[in-house]
């Protein structure tokens, strides 16, 4: 593995992105269809109400994404800066408390949220016709969190450790099982939607035992032993620091998504709720395509910011920006002009389908500058500079996409002929144009320091 790590720092930029954005994002993409095929047989073996009630543990989910994306996306972004510094040492602990603090945060997130479930659930927007659906599949995934922390936290480890196609193999065996096993518990067991989150769990482990036998392997650089999975201060705080921006990202997500799904059971009710659940799901797909470019990415910045070869990260970044771009260019002209024929893959109700079109074609208005405000984002995270990147990660959510959610329903609903659901749908384009503009100021600021290092 010693070669595959060395190569970040002498091997060409645009073959490098290619030898590591692929793999990264076809396991994006497949993580992404593994979320879409759940939605996809709950739509359609369990009902329109299911897909609600589904809708409503995002907030749920986006939490516990949080805590895993602190330390899995910590880790990996100090991996590859200690391997780029030559600070195997430090690379090696890296990966032993990964492990330690996956261990633990995954298992107190999930008994403390079971304990208040239905609370929760309640207070995200459940009603007592989407609650039973919403706390059925949430009960089986928070008893398998630790499980989904550690695959996640080991995947990130391996693309960091010059592994992309191993940690891309690790997703697709996740998403293979997950549709074998899908129809097979909701159609064939008649599980419902617990068969769903059963299904995902049991995926999850299939593949975490593939990584743990990889990660075993004595003749890597980086493998498990004895005397690293013991929690280091110095480890432990700089995991989280270069977390803390994916975190908060996440939990600002969560809070969005309440407010967005009380909105829309006070303005349109749990149909509404649905159609959001369904679009957030076509949305997701595309934003994990582009994820995957920003995780090539990833390992060669941080690697070359390490070793001080800037004109190396502003390569990475000029072309990772550029297929950023394409990829959120075609993802505006399906949501705008295929909607109907993506909508009717969740469900064959005719009243969602017509809301889910709608609120598809307003959240995809400004779809084509998401990709370079999340390749500017992760340019920060990459290089650990954390307080830029938390800070680009919460403007789209909390200074901007939070008012609008606030005052464009009522707006709406007070002083227009409109409905006040079209205010919440709105508020998603109008705040992906103001963080784009926030984002552009400081990558210029940026961009300028880097250059200037270079002469």
């Amino acid at each position: 593995m010693k070669p595959a790590a060395l190569e970040l720092g002498t091997e060409r930029i645009r073959k490098l992105l290619v030898q590591y954005a692929v793999p990264a994002i076809i396991a994006m993409t497949a993580s992404s269809l593994y979320n879409m095929v759940d939605s996809i047989f709950i739509g359609q073996g369990v009902g329109p109400l299911a897909i609600s009630g589904l809708a409503l543990t995002f907030p749920l989910m986006n939490l516990s994404a949080a805590f895993g994306a602190m330390v899995g996306v910590g880790a990996s972004t100090l991996i590859s800066m200690r391997l780029g510094q030559r600070d195997y040492d430090t690379a090696q602990r890296v990966l032993g408390n990964v492990i330690s603090l996956n261990t633990i945060i995954g298992i107190a997130f999930a008994v403390i949220t079971l304990i208040w479930l239905d609370p929760i659930l309640r207070f995200f927007g459940a009603s007592e016709a989407t609650l039973p659906y919403a706390r059925e599949y949430m009960e089986i995934i928070l008893l398998g969190n630790v499980i989904t922390h550690m695959y996640l936290g080991l995947n990130a480890v391996l693309r960091a450790a010059g592994h992309p196609r191993k940690s891309m193999y690790a997703t697709i065996i996740t998403v293979i099982l997950n549709a074998i096993l899908d129809p097979i518990f909701i159609f064939v067991f008649d599980w419902g939607i617990r068969g769903a989150a059963i299904a995902t769990i049991l995926a999850q482990i299939v593949s975490l035992c593939w990584q743990l036998k990889m990660l075993s392997n004595r003749n890597e650089l980086l493998h498990l032993r004895r005397g690293i999975y013991r929690l280091k201060s110095r480890i432990v705080r700089d995991i989280l620091s270069i977390g803390l921006s994916p975190f908060l990202m996440n939990v600002a997500a969560c809070l969005i998504a309440i407010i967005i799904t009380k909105g829309f059971k006070t303005y349109g009710g749990d149909l509404m709720i649905g159609a959001y659940g369904i679009t957030n799901r076509v949305i997701f797909l595309f934003v994990m395509i582009i994820m995957g470019l920003n995780q090539g990415m990833q390992p060669i910045a941080g690697y070359n910011y390490g070793a001080r070869q800037y004109d190396r990260v502003l390569r990475v970044l000029r072309l990772t920006i550029y297929g950023a771009t394409a990829l959120s260019i075609l993802a505006f002209v399906l949501g705008e002009f295929t909607p109907r024929l993506l909508v009717g893959l969740f469900t064959t109700d005719e009243e969602l389908r017509a809301l889910a079109v709608t609120g598809m074609r307003l959240t995809f208005l400004m779809f084509p500058i998401i990709g370079f405000q999340m390749v500017a984002t992760n340019l920060f995270q990459s290089l650990g500079m954390a307080s830029k990147a938390i800070f680009l990660s919460l403007s789209r959510q909390l200074l901007f996409l939070l008012p609008c959610l606030i005052f464009l329903p009522r707006l709406f609903e007070a002083h227009t002929s409109l409905e006040g659901s079209l205010g919440v749908w709105l508020s998603m384009p109008a705040s992906d144009l103001l963080a784009a503009i926030v984002t552009a100021i400081l990558l210029i600021r940026q961009l300028r320091i880097l250059r200037a290092k270079i002469a």
